[in-house]
């Protein structure tokens, strides 16, 4: 080969190399992306993945870029692609590779958003067909009623993939995993009730411990054994959303199944769960009890049909005990069971977790979920209106606060303003609830659809907000309101915007249905990152001239598979301390490996960490020697963010980050990645 042509086959190497993030196209421009993610690490990918919103109350709205930047945190590399973390850190209940499926239905509604496609696509096929839907020892600690992790806790799936498909606008994804989410929802028969028509389930499993309804059974930690409206309910909403999929697939033998499944379980949930006289849906202990009678306490988790549209409007009465101050009204609520509850708060300042009183991210964000269904979906009623949503979601930001700045754990004192739940090294940043999708769904009412249209019904009563470049079936999908006009200088009312051009526009914030004609939607490439070692033992192997083990940065942080930047927990290499003039990180692959695109994610605290003053990027020779990666294409060097090189495909067992420091400082790395198609 000529040198010509040489450099003409590296030179296309480079310039058609994947990109990193998707392209946003065209959109608006009334959100000032850069001032909302001041602060944030690697903002490009904030910027081709959420919708920008502009919110008055800026309360409400830090909470909702903070908790984008927990959804980023909380995205983990593995061996089967991505899934989407509870903790940061890992945990001794989780399924391989640490996911939790309790909040996977939580993650999924979070996550729809995402213009990036792949990383909800592998969490779902993980739970589905991964290592996530593998068996699981049938243990008391590991839930002795179900033998496989994705039946670990209550979830609701198939329903959370179906949601997901109306944003995306991709039904054929969620068509794809037919199979495997019947086999889901089949394999809860276990616990289903021919007599009753329900399922049963013990409250930890339901990822409660210490309810009210467990302090009436002889095992308070786990809870006696119950039909409750949970896993009830969301086997309604699976048996729905299979029922829907099948349809569009021509199913109609599965669709017939599956509605009449449904149905029986919402007539059954009717019978033996709503309470007539106490207006609220309630626990039925399944032993010891042969009338079925019903706890006399009211829980937060009474709330949950409307979440699914398994509640019939007639039982809207129900809600009148979210603004009741012996109910669950609380500044930091609602509370997971009410005050007149002889269980209300009982032992909860003992330690975690006590949910018979505390504000729960989980159970409120559901509640958000319900009562912006009940706003929007249900006919008028009498108890509750727009003004107790925005209320409500105003509490729960103001609840997710740690030393005036947005933080969220495990459990908050529905009272006062401090975290009940909040250990170091485990609680911070903890993924287990929605935000961001109860802005969007709720508070500016964006419905999605599964035809080529979007209702647009928002219960903000503000005078302006504005929803950007929000991915909707292949298209840029923006909202602004405005009622005088004067705010963002674009007329008075409310305009709607596709890819850039208005659509609609009307001078109140009446509902609207309009159509949305699909656009092309070209997803990235899953990839393969050849360095990641989730597990920290064996190959790939990462290694270091020198590392601050004393302050947990050992060298396989920087390939776990993780990449966020924060203090506790960590997860990250750095040289800090170290004598050498200069240091390097090493990933050894174990075999020879094709790679050409590597990207590192220095860490810089501002302090004894720097960013290198320079770097080296070195691949092993055959013969045993370090070489400099020739021809390499380096973008920026930043700290917090991504540094990708790029470089005609070497094949080598090994790679390494060779770094001189600057004055008085160290470097480090968050994350050492070698990417391939």
């Amino acid at each position: 080969m000529s040198a010509l042509l040489s450099a003409l086959v590296a030179a296309l190497t480079v310039v058609t190399a994947v990109p990193v993030y998707p392209q946003p196209g065209p959109g608006t421009q009334v959100v000032d992306q850069d001032a909302k993610l001041a602060g944030f690490p690697e903002r490009g990918w904030f910027k081709a993945n959420i919708p920008f919103v502009d919110l008055p109350d800026k309360q409400i709205e830090a909470v909702y870029y903070y908790r984008w930047r927990t959804f980023y945190e909380a995205q983990k590399y593995t061996r089967e692609g991505w899934i989407t973390s509870e903790f940061l850190g890992p945990v001794g209940y989780s399924a391989p590779d640490g996911g939790i499926v309790a909040a996977a239905g939580h993650h999924v509604y979070e996550g729809r958003w995402l213009r990036d496609t792949r990383y909800l696509d592998d969490y779902l096929r993980y739970w589905m067909r991964g290592a996530g839907a593998g068996p699981k020892p049938a243990t008391e600690f590991l839930n002795k009623n179900t033998t496989d992790w994705a039946h670990q806790y209550s979830s609701w799936l198939a329903d959370a993939a179906l949601r997901r498909a109306e944003v995306t606008g991709d039904l054929g994804f969620a068509a794809s995993l037919l199979p495997e989410l019947k086999r889901h929802w089949e394999r809860w028969s276990p616990q289903y009730n021919a007599e009753l028509g329900l399922y049963w389930q013990t409250p930890v499993w339901d990822a409660m411990e210490y309810t009210a309804s467990s302090y009436q059974s002889p095992d308070p930690y786990h809870g006696g054994d119950g039909f409750r409206p949970t896993l009830n309910s969301y086997q309604i909403a699976d048996a729905r959303a299979i029922a829907e999929l099948a349809r569009r697939t021509g199913d109609r033998a599965t669709e017939r199944i599956y509605r009449d499944r449904a149905a029986a379980l919402t007539k059954a949930q009717e019978k033996w769960l709503w309470d007539k006289d106490k207006k609220f849906y309630k626990h039925v202990m399944r032993d010891d009890n042969p009338d079925r009678v019903k706890i006399a306490d009211r829980e937060q988790i009474g709330f949950v049909p409307w979440m699914f549209h398994a509640a019939p409007p007639d039982n809207a009465e129900a809600w009148a005990q979210l603004r009741d101050p012996q109910g669950f009204s609380a500044r930091f609520g609602p509370t997971t069971v009410e005050r007149r509850s002889p269980w209300f708060m009982k032992d909860t300042e003992k330690g975690c977790c006590q949910w018979s009183g505390p504000s729960w991210p989980y159970a409120t964000s559901q509640t958000l979920t319900a009562l912006a269904n009940l706003l929007i979906d249900y006919p008028a009623q009498s108890y509750v209106d727009k003004s107790d949503y925005v209320a409500l979601l105003r509490g729960y930001a103001l609840t997710q606060t740690k030393d005036g700045r947005p933080y969220v754990a495990e459990a908050h004192h529905p009272d006062e303003q401090r975290w009940l739940y909040d250990s170091k090294n485990h609680s911070e940043d903890y993924n287990h609830s929605t935000y961001a999708d109860l802005v969007l769904s709720g508070l500016l009412g964006v419905r999605p659809q599964s035809d080529d249209s979007v209702r647009i019904s928002p219960l903000a009563t503000w005078s302006h907000f504005a929803v950007e470049n929000l991915a909707y079936h292949g298209r840029n999908l923006s909202v602004v309101w405005d009622k005088d006009g004067k705010h963002y200088g674009r007329g008075q009312g409310l305009r709607v915007y596709l890819d850039g051009h208005e659509v609609a526009r009307q001078q109140d914030l009446k509902p609207l249905r309009l159509p949305v004609p699909r656009g092309a939607v070209k997803p990235l490439p899953r990839l393969v990152d050849d360095a990641a070692n989730i597990g920290g033992s064996g190959f790939p192997l990462a290694s270091a001239s020198y590392s601050n083990v004393g302050n947990g940065d050992h060298p396989a942080q920087a390939n776990d598979g993780q990449n966020f930047f924060l203090d506790v927990p960590n997860t990250r290499w750095t040289s800090y301390r170290s004598p050498n003039p200069t240091d390097w990180l090493a990933i050894d692959f174990g075999k020879p490996t094709a790679t050409s695109d590597v990207r590192l994610f220095f860490y810089d605290d501002g302090g004894g960490v720097r960013v290198p003053a320079s770097y080296l990027l070195q691949y092993k020779h055959s013969d045993g020697s370090w070489v400099d990666v020739p021809k390499q294409r380096r973008a920026p060097t930043a700290g917090n963010d991504l540094t990708r090189i790029t470089f005609p495909t070497v094949t080598t067992t090994a790679l390494r980050v060779v770094g001189t420091p600057q004055a008085g400082a160290s470097f480090g790395l968050t994350a050492f990645q070698s990417w391939r198609g």
